[in-house]
């Protein structure tokens, strides 16, 4: 896990803050050090180029939460459903606590014919590890006889992902229809994490566990 000293880290949350609010295109390395108040220079000297930044800044906002799975996978004294649910709750914690970094990922998905190249692939990377850690999770139920075989892992990724994506993009709406506009933004932030967690929590648990009945095809 790469570390990032005091000054790098604060070049990356200006930039993290211009890139969600102007895009990464539109963002100049002279932008972020207007605003962070440093030379040009020392971005230079730091991180190279903006590609360089970019990664970077997708490096330091991933690595703490491969960590945690990465410990997940180690830890012997927690059940792969409690695993699973810990997973859950790392990421929704962190989509949902961050929205900066969120609105990067967002633009970039949304953009099918003007993708960045170099998002794109640090994105694409990024989704893969967490596909590999849900995958090894599940595997290591399926193993010990607590989940069942014939899981499909990929539509389980994507229910994942999705319904935290369509949440987040229809916040509005979702404070509205539950009479929550009243709420702070810390406690709307609060209630999401909550809400999203016992709802993927429970979803998981209906079609992983063995116990449950085998879902019936339709006809």
């Amino acid at each position: 896990m790469v570390e990032f000293n005091k000054k790098q880290l604060e070049i990356l949350k200006v930039a993290e803050k211009l890139f969600a609010k102007k895009g990464f295109s539109a963002t100049s390395i002279r932008d972020i050090s207007h605003e962070a108040t440093i030379n040009v220079s020392m971005i230079s000297y730091y991180f190279g180029s903006k590609d360089k930044l970019i990664e970077a800044l997708f490096e330091w906002r991933s690595s703490e939460s491969r960590k945690v799975l990465e410990g997940l996978l180690l830890d012997s004294n927690l059940s792969p459903i409690q695993k699973v649910n810990f997973m859950i709750e790392n990421i929704v914690c962190r989509l949902v606590g961050n929205q900066c970094f969120y609105n990067i990922m967002l633009r970039e998905q949304l953009s099918e014919d003007k993708r960045t190249p170099v998002i794109y692939e640090v994105l694409h990377d990024l989704k893969m590890r967490n596909l590999q850690s849900m995958q090894q999770l599940i595997t290591e139920g399926q193993q010990t006889g607590h989940f069942r075989k014939d899981i499909d892992d990929i539509l389980l990724f994507n229910s994942l992902f999705g319904t935290i994506h369509q949440t987040m993009n229809t916040k509005k709406f979702y404070l509205k229809v539950n009479n929550l506009e009243s709420l702070t933004e810390s406690e709307i932030d609060d209630k999401l994490k909550n809400d999203l967690c016992k709802y993927l929590s429970a979803l998981f648990k209906a079609y992983l566990l063995v116990e449950n009945k085998p879902l019936q095809p339709i006809d």
